[in-house]
């Protein structure tokens, strides 16, 4: 411990940053992916045809029941091979490290999205549903004005949490050598003989975002239980 050096990180800041960087883009967009995703499914999910509502069931229990990690790997090597096999090519088709983390992680959270706006969909009461029936609205109507709109309130601080734990599980993109934060700061290290530090940094950067995140996620809820005690 008394070798450590610091100062390697300084020299490494730029490439850490745009793994950083890149760890940020895909929370932020499967975040956005999979809420919609989710929301479709979350709807599927309550639909009245049950052929739907079972096909939307399956993938959402097939997802919440396998690691993160082997949802990369079928899309990193099995995804290629299968396509190739379908459209006759001598060689799997390559899908790359970036568009793998876009679509695992987006297919992936979509199915834990999927069951929190359900909960949400099911807590809204079931009054107020008959009463934009009553004003004439179609299903789509509803869900769009009524239903909706009140579900994603309540359910934003479940939305956020589960967001700080995508951002997190990004790190797992290292098996597939994707330049995310933890893949920079590991081939750093590596090249470096520096392990000590760069790992040390990396669980520093991760305490200080989640922990900053998880603060502005606790204060939404209490303001937001405030103002349900005063409606």
């Amino acid at each position: 411990m008394m070798n450590l050096d610091y100062s390697v990180l300084l020299r490494a800041l730029p490439y850490l940053g745009e793994g950083l960087l890149f760890s940020l883009q895909i929370t932020l967009v499967a975040m956005a992916g999979g809420i919609v995703f989710g929301t479709l499914l979350a709807l599927a999910r309550l639909s009245r045809y049950k052929k739907l509502a079972t096909v939307a069931a399956g993938y959402v229990n097939l997802m919440r029941s396998i690691p993160l990690i082997l949802a990369i790997f079928w899309i990193f090597f099995l995804i290629p091979e299968i396509v190739a096999w379908l459209i006759g090519a001598d060689h799997p088709v390559q899908i790359g490290t970036t568009r793998t983390a876009f679509i695992a992680f987006t297919l992936f959270e979509a199915a834990y999205f999927c069951e929190v706006i359900r909960a949400g969909i099911l807590a809204v009461p079931r009054g107020q549903e008959g009463a934009g029936q009553a004003l004439g609205f179609t299903y789509a109507q509803n869900m769009r004005y009524v239903v909706l709109p009140q579900a994603f309130r309540a359910m934003i601080p479940v939305l956020l949490t589960q967001t700080i734990i995508l951002f997190q599980d990004t790190s797992l993109l290292y098996v597939i050598s994707a330049t995310d934060f933890l893949g920079a700061a590991s081939k750093v290290a590596q090249r470096d003989g520096r392990l000590v530090e760069f790992y040390t940094f990396a669980a520093l950067v991760y305490f200080a975002i989640c922990f900053t995140l998880s603060k502005v996620v606790k204060r939404y809820q209490a303001r937001l239980n405030k103002n349900v005690a005063h409606a």
